[in-house]
């Protein structure tokens, strides 16, 4: 159990040593701390992580890892890894990844090669491979499969992102929805969403009109409470919310940007998709595949006086953007650019919030083609870059 809880933090690209993680068995077998996973948890998180920017992935990995335990003892005996693992098993499999010279060396094949040569793999393939470079299995420089490393490949039995380089991926995988009711960290956000108002006096509610019932009082030598239409934002908002896979990393601004648009604007609504805009997204991440909602429909019910926010780390293979099929979990009728040119058309008023620093764009080729279909309307999810945003939608 330990040694897959170590592997796990790898994949989820926490940068933990084998120097540490033996740190951590040798703490274990001197048993330095109660055998309570919640013990268990702090001397593991002070053993394996030297940088708080890696706690959220190193409590996501621990908690799938260890979750419903109470005790070391109950994880012991779900698994017959225990803390009595040779170092040298570990060195041999620290010897499989590959060096950034043999890296450079594998060749990305395109994308009208890489499905036919799945194609014929599928057709071909009789029994399990491990560690090769070309057919369908586990480890090695193959381009289909899962925990190898390729330029460009298909991840086929792989829950995780490890490297962020595959260009499709086989299984189904499942996202949560985002927690609306956030409030930590969001005051910045919400006086910054508020260059956005619009305010207009509705007939919804009423609220005293203290300038008015002085005046009226005074005049008639009685009190004469005076009241007005309150006044409500009535600026209209849709935002789309790139969810799951690299967005993972960008969950806690992601819901706290939800839960200042849900507080300052009354005309909100919100869809969420994967990647790339493309003929379909949802309400429910739950739901996503049975309760799909067709763009056009999205597009024919929001007039154009709606601003529209779009959110996500715009990573993903170029094929995603501009072909036919390139869709990582889905086949896709028509290109991403197609369906992102039929929103930048619709609306006049149209801004993409990038949760990646401004300083990572140029090293993403995917980024630069969104940022070019957005002509140039891309923000980074900073209070700088949403005040940037909110200047372009009320221009």
């Amino acid at each position: 159990m330990f040694l897959k809880f170590f592997l796990k933090l790898r994949e989820a690209q926490v940068p933990v040593s084998l120097r540490e993680y033996l740190v951590l068995l040798e703490g274990l077998e001197k048993e330095v701390t109660d055998r309570r996973i919640e013990d268990f948890y702090y001397l593991a998180r002070c053993c394996l992580v030297k940088d708080e920017r890696h706690f959220d992935k190193f409590d996501r990995v621990f908690s799938a890892s260890f979750k419903g335990l109470e005790t070391l003892g109950q994880a012991e005996a779900q698994a017959a890894e225990t803390a009595e693992i040779p170092a040298e098993w570990l060195r041999k499999l620290a010897e499989k990844f590959l060096s950034e010279e043999e890296k450079a060396q594998l060749q990305a094949l395109g994308w009208d090669r890489l499905m036919e040569t799945l194609r014929q793999r599928l057709a071909e393939q009789k029994e399990r491979h491990s560690g090769g470079n070309k057919w369908i299995g586990s480890g090695g420089t193959s381009p289909f499969g899962a925990y190898g490393y390729h330029p460009e490949g298909i991840r086929i039995g792989q829950a995780e992102n490890r490297n962020f380089r595959a260009v499709k991926v086989w299984d189904k995988r499942e996202f949560r929805d985002l927690d609306g009711t956030v409030e930590l960290g969001i005051r910045s956000m919400k006086l910054v969403l508020r260059r956005l108002r619009k305010l207009a006096r509705t007939g919804a509610a009423e609220e005293l009109d203290l300038d008015d019932t002085i005046r009226a009082s005074a005049s008639q030598g009685f009190l004469d409470v005076r009241l007005r239409p309150e006044r409500r934002n009535a600026a209209k908002v849709l935002l789309f919310f790139d969810i799951g896979g690299s967005m993972d990393a960008h969950v806690a601004a992601m819901e706290e940007l939800f839960s200042a648009a849900r507080s300052e604007f009354k005309h909100m609504d919100y869809f969420y998709f994967h990647n790339c805009l493309y003929e379909a997204v949802w309400k429910s991440n739950q739901r996503r595949r049975e309760d799909q909602i067709a763009t056009f429909d999205v597009l024919h019910k929001y007039t154009a006086d709606y601003k529209i926010i779009v959110v996500g780390d715009a990573a993903m293979s170029p094929y995603e953007i501009v072909m036919t099929g390139g869709a990582v979990e889905h086949h896709n009728p028509e290109p991403g650019q197609v369906w992102l040119k039929r929103l930048t058309d619709t609306y006049p008023h149209v801004v993409w919030l990038n949760p990646t620093p401004r300083a990572h764009w140029r090293y993403t080729q995917s980024i630069g083609l969104i940022e070019r279909l957005m002509s140039g309307r891309m923000f980074p999810l900073t209070l700088d870059g949403l005040d940037g945003a909110m200047r372009e939608l009320t221009g």
